[in-house]
């Protein structure tokens, strides 16, 4: 992986998050308001994985009721009318606005508009040292909001074929598949498509 290719990246992440937050700063507004009136904290935090194992805190817009992955389910989401999710929640979930935070993150550091999602620290697997060699691969980048596994599979897929995928990302790197990965993921907002090349 190209150092020079890593740090046009890290401009790239930094400029449009801050410009993105500008824009959408009325939204973010509005849908903290809409969150607040619904009851509970507007933000929804969480301990992720992220770059070379590091321990993270991610940050989204809270879609469910407080204390949701200890209830039902727990971290499974199989549809949009889980009872789990609120009224607001499940429009932030239709339109993707509940990322929207996670820009903080990319400003912070922690994270990429492009890459692997990040997973919880105790799921598919129990501490970073838990992973096969193999899998530890998609930690070699910084975790994004959307990546290659979003536009291939969504959430479809089992936990061991999105990884193999986010290694495969890993391995074919370059700005020209993280562009062509973000005009995937837009297309997909609106048309609910998955890609299926390479």
């Amino acid at each position: 992986m190209k150092i020079s290719q890593i740090k046009i990246k890290r401009a790239f992440d930094f400029v449009i998050s801050i410009l993105l937050l500008i824009v959408f700063f009325p939204v973010f507004f509005i849908v903290a308001i809409g969150i607040k009136v619904d009851g509970g904290p507007v933000f929804f935090l969480q301990d992720r994985i992220g770059e070379k194992g590091t321990t993270f805190r991610i940050i989204k817009f809270r879609t469910m009721v407080e204390n949701a992955e200890n209830l039902g389910e727990g971290l499974i989401v199989r549809n949009e009318s889980d009872i789990r999710i609120t009224a607001i929640g499940k429009v932030l979930r239709k339109t993707s606005l509940d990322e929207l935070p996670q820009l903080i993150n990319i400003i912070m550091g922690d994270m990429s508009i492009v890459g692997p999602r990040p997973p919880v620290t105790y799921h598919p697997y129990k501490g970073y040292e838990n992973y096969p060699d193999w899998a530890k691969k998609r930690f070699e980048v910084k975790p994004g909001i959307t990546g290659l596994a979003q536009v291939k599979v969504r959430n479809s897929a089992t936990w061991s074929t999105r990884m193999k995928i986010d290694k495969q990302y890993v391995e074919k790197f370059s700005i020209w598949l993280d562009l062509k990965i973000l005009i995937l993921t837009i297309r997909a907002m609106f048309y609910k498509e998955t890609y299926t090349g390479e």
